[in-house]
């Protein structure tokens, strides 16, 4: 069921604790068997003091509440959670049409490959399977696989 009553908007630095709290709970629903590198305190520090503030992030909100945060780092989309009540309501589709208006040469992300609905999600937006590791480079050592997303090429109208 899509909704029309969303805002996407950058984040401001009052923003982060709600932040934190969408990443928190959707990481937990998202990937339960994922083993999280931080603790609780240690994501709320990073993104309080550390991605909000020097990152471009964006959020979602509904009746002024966050629901969604999305981070782009460079060419990295870098973090892309939507809170579990919020998910198959359009809300991350558009904050994947704002990353590539954003990034109009092209975007790369990674996730997690045992996340299978995050997989189809990408693919849904364009997104080709570019790398397939075996976890050994990220923070939860878990098998993860990077996407890329390029802008096609213009259609000629006939």
């Amino acid at each position: 069921m899509k909704i029309e009553n969303f805002d996407i908007r950058r984040a401001v630095d009052s923003d982060a604790a709600a932040v934190a709290d969408v990443w928190l709970r959707s990481y937990t629903a998202a990937l339960p068997s994922v083993r999280r590198a931080h603790t609780d305190d240690e994501v709320r520090y990073w993104l309080r003091e550390i991605v909000v503030p020097n990152h471009e992030t964006w959020v979602a909100t509904v009746e002024g509440s966050v629901v969604a945060m999305m981070v782009l780092d460079d060419e990295d989309l870098d973090q892309l959670y939507i809170d579990t009540q919020w998910r198959g309501r359009g809300i991350g589709d558009r904050l994947v049409e704002v990353a590539k208006q954003s990034r109009p040469t092209g975007l790369t992300l990674w996730t997690f490959q045992v996340n299978a609905p995050a997989c189809r999600f990408y693919e849904r937006h364009g997104f080709v399977e570019a790398e397939r590791t075996d976890g050994r480079r990220n923070e939860e050592r878990e098998p993860d696989v990077r996407y890329v997303w390029s802008p096609g090429p213009e259609k000629s109208e006939l």
